[in-house]
């Protein structure tokens, strides 16, 4: 090659270079650039279906919130607000809600609906939805919301009315539930259980694909009817990506790497590795993680199943005991690294109102020690032991109560079984003290209250520790008819401490939310009920 060859072949070989190297730095960019639109997030449990119907556990929930609205739905401080209803009145007698829709609302695009691709929502796909819900044929879990719904129509189709049976203060809030979304009867009908893999709603994203178990896509939804503050349209991002890896653990390690932009919750796998022993971000995470935590509506708690004919569990001495003999306060703070709230109150947890703050068991030893030997007195047996009943995940709490009651004299044993036989023994009778908790349906006391009515005995209800109480029984059938806001929440505090006194539970802790991102992400925010909202995230 002579030199002039070379010089030429030297000066087009570099300009080659650059030119490769300009593509692929722009390629590079375009992806970083789709990568920062896309909101990631594993869910470690499987998800059943993406059918609202179904949408009975937070990792259906999380998802179908996404793509799915019904009329009203809940902020951030559970005050009810308007979703596909832009307002609505209560009647007088506070039986008859009547909706008035927007009339700027689509489904998702699908070929079904013809040569436009979609469809405005009318009142008419509300009482088709409805219809559907409470269908026996369908069996959806959450046809109990529409039990005390006597009738519903379509007044025209932008009015939808629901005339109850009874007055009930709480019925909004019901209706913030993912199973009253709004969903198309043409979809529905022509996918039939396959809607569930299929879906078609008016949320801010749109299904795209799901390999089940291992990811799940969605895109933004262009024509979503929500804006911000500035009327910008919502949502921010151009897809949401799911994972499904089971392990906390590995879940964690992503989030690290920077594979996933969030993780929900905290698990004793990595809580050390991320938190102080005062729930603080340990240094090492501050410049690239963001933690939010708020009060979270789950009750944690014992319960004693009162039908049990064991002296022992009969005996409000016992249970009085026990709720007096651990120190809570700390037991947050070595098990949970201060996260959760010690259960000094009710039932109630702390964010609802209704909840009481010292109308709980307090710690005091000395007192639990006199309980005890009241009990040997009256009851002749000097050797009173109980069983904990509970699964592996929450073997350390049951242990911390074990060594507490130790010494005053209680001796505990503790019997850990599978989830899903805690679950089936809990609703049938056979346990006489199990582990449990109560996470809010909806955002009212009444929700947690029921769990101590009578006719809502397990296996037929909640009331897992058949405590009955005709008073409270009373109190409660009173609530339930009861508009006025303050004289409801007064009945609500007084059955609330009627059941402290009874002792059918311990309290152990009010749960709190707590949620780590990205340092990039804003616009998460957090709320009592945990609910996944990703119509406000960006990521910077």
């Amino acid at each position: 090659m002579t030199k002039q060859a070379f010089n030429y072949f030297l000066l087009h070989a570099g300009s080659l270079l650059i030119f490769s190297s300009l593509l692929v730095s722009c390629h590079t960019k375009t992806l970083d650039s789709k990568t920062k639109q896309v909101f990631r997030y594993n869910e470690h449990k499987n998800i059943g279906s993406l059918d609202p119907a179904f949408a009975k556990d937070n990792a259906d929930i999380w998802a179908v919130n996404q793509l799915f609205n019904g009329l009203v739905q809940m902020d951030s401080l559970m005050n009810v607000t308007p979703a596909i209803a832009q307002f609505w009145t209560i009647s007088e007698d506070a039986k008859v809600y009547t909706f008035s829709l927007r009339k700027d609302v689509n489904f998702h695009s699908h070929p079904l609906f013809g040569d436009h691709q979609t469809r405005r929502v009318t009142a008419h796909d509300f009482v088709y939805s409805f219809d559907r819900l409470k269908n026996p044929q369908l069996a959806s879990p959450g046809s109990w919301v529409l039990q005390n719904v006597e009738t519903y129509k379509a007044i025209d189709q932008h009015t939808f009315q629901i005339n109850l049976k009874t007055p009930f203060p709480a019925f909004l809030g019901l209706l913030t539930m993912k199973y009253c979304s709004v969903v198309p009867k043409e979809i529905v009908t022509h996918y039939g259980t396959d809607f569930r893999s299929n879906p078609i709603g008016t949320g801010p994203y749109k299904f795209k694909r799901w390999e089940e178990n291992i990811k799940l896509i969605f895109r933004k939804n262009e024509r979503y009817f929500e804006t911000n503050s500035k009327g910008e349209r919502l949502p921010y991002l151009e897809a949401v990506s799911i994972t499904f890896l089971a392990d906390k653990q590995s879940e964690f390690l992503q989030f690290i790497q920077g594979n996933i932009d969030f993780v929900s919750g905290l698990d004793a796998s990595y809580k050390d590795d991320i938190l102080s022993a005062n729930g603080t971000l340990k240094p090492t995470y501050t410049s690239t993680v963001k933690m939010l935590r708020a009060p979270y509506l789950n009750t944690e708690y014992l319960g004693f199943y009162m039908g049990s004919e064991v002296p022992e569990y009969q005996s409000q001495l016992i249970r009085q005991a026990l709720n007096y003999g651990f120190d809570r306060s700390k037991m947050m703070t070595y098990l949970r690294n201060g996260i959760g709230i010690p259960a000094l109150g009710g039932f109630i947890p702390k964010g609802l109102p209704g909840h009481q703050e010292n109308v709980g068991y307090s710690y005091q030893p000395e007192k639990a020690k006199q309980l005890l030997e009241a009990y040997k007195i009256e009851s002749g047996n000097q050797q009173p032991s109980i069983t904990i009943t509970t699964i592996s995940n929450y073997l350390s709490f049951s242990e911390f109560i074990q060594r507490e009651l130790q010494s005053i004299g209680l001796t505990i044993s503790i019997e850990i079984i599978p989830p899903s036989s805690l679950k089936s023994a809990k609703s049938n009778g056979k346990i006489d003290l199990f582990r449990a908790s109560w996470v809010a349906d909806y955002p009212d006391a009444q929700n947690y209250l029921s769990l101590f009515y009578s006719p809502n005995f397990a296996p037929n209800g909640p009331n897992y520790t058949h405590f009955k109480e005709e008073q409270f029984d009373r109190w409660y059938e009173q609530a339930m008819l009861e508009t006025d806001k303050a004289s409801r929440i007064n009945l609500y505090k007084k059955m609330d401490a009627l059941v402290v006194e009874q002792a059918p539970i311990v309290v152990l802790f009010y749960d709190e939310v707590v949620r780590f991102t990205s340092i990039e992400i804003s616009g998460l925010g957090i709320n009592p009920t945990n609910l996944l909202d990703l119509k406000n995230v960006q990521k910077n």
